[in-house]
């Protein structure tokens, strides 16, 4: 059985940092895709970073790249997502995903077989 469990998240003030983890169990993260998704209310759950190979390799979205780094801990079984220089249009739901089908996008939600539960980020003016 696969979980993933998000935690990091919290309310901070706009310039600030957070860093995000999602700790994987029921599979590897070196062998499957990783990939951090926000949703803020109302909009739709946007892709924002994919790491490969446990975190050798990554890709952002274009509103993240440069403020946001991810990353991999292959001992650990867990990604992290490192959020700096906050802005409010950052504050979301987090969520963790895993394990692509492989038929569309990395930055699809339809692209995920397996979801954590979210973790908050609030920022603050």
């Amino acid at each position: 059985q696969v979980q993933l469990v998000e935690s990091g998240g919290g309310s901070v003030q706009a310039g600030g940092s957070l860093r995000l983890s999602c700790s994987a169990s029921g599979l590897t993260i070196s062998r499957n895709s990783m990939a951090w998704f926000r949703q803020a209310p109302g909009k739709e759950r946007e892709g924002i970073a994919l790491i490969y190979s446990g975190g050798d390799r990554t890709m952002y979205a274009d509103s993240v790249k440069g403020r946001f780094t991810a990353s991999g801990d292959t001992a650990k079984n867990t990604v992290y997502l490192l959020l700096n220089s906050l802005k409010p249009e950052d504050t979301a739901m987090y969520y963790c995903a895993a394990s692509r089908w492989g038929a569309g996008s990395w930055y699809s939600k339809y692209e995920y077989k397996y979801w954590g539960q979210g973790t908050q980020v609030t920022v603050s003016s």
